[in-house]
């Protein structure tokens, strides 16, 4: 089955690009990213804290059946710009892995769908490839199939 979020990593670069198309009007993509109670189902997370303001903070959490916490995730908001773009800090709680700068942006290709551009950039190019050593391709994708079925549900 073909991956419908595209991965790009030039070699020796820091950067990773992430490209999505949806079937999704923009308005309701960017609820995706906006509203807490749908990033806790297509992220399969719990939201702790959401302030979609330049400043703001953002925590979610994971935990397994058992209710055992397996990640913590937060960040930092730098812009948030409704429906056009963010620009945050991403970093996973207990990990080797150092912050990332992420910059989500959000176009509108006709009535009915969307695309999303998601630039990374990391610490290093050595962290990034590390990031792609993980089954990081897969996870965003289904991740992405997720947001599309949930988000259909709204229209």
């Amino acid at each position: 089955m073909e991956r419908k979020t595209k991965l790009t990593a030039e070699e020796g670069t820091q950067e990773l690009i992430i490209t999505r198309e949806f079937e999704l009007p923009l308005e309701l993509l960017f609820k995706a990213y906006e509203e807490p109670e749908i990033i806790e189902q297509w992220m399969n997370t719990r939201v702790l804290k959401l302030e979609n303001r330049p400043h703001g903070g953002w925590q979610f959490e994971t935990s397994d059946p058992k209710g055992n916490v397996q990640v913590r995730m937060n960040g930092v908001y730098h812009e948030f710009i409704p429906q056009q773009r963010i620009t945050r800090t991403f970093q996973m709680e207990n990990t080797p892995f150092p912050v990332q700068l992420e910059f989500p942006e959000f176009e509108a290709i006709n009535d009915d769908s969307s695309r999303l551009v998601m630039k990374i950039v990391y610490k290093s190019a050595a962290d990034r490839d590390q990031m792609l050593k993980l089954p990081f391709a897969q996870g965003i994708n289904m991740a992405h199939n997720k947001l599309q079925d949930v988000v259909n549900k709204l229209k």
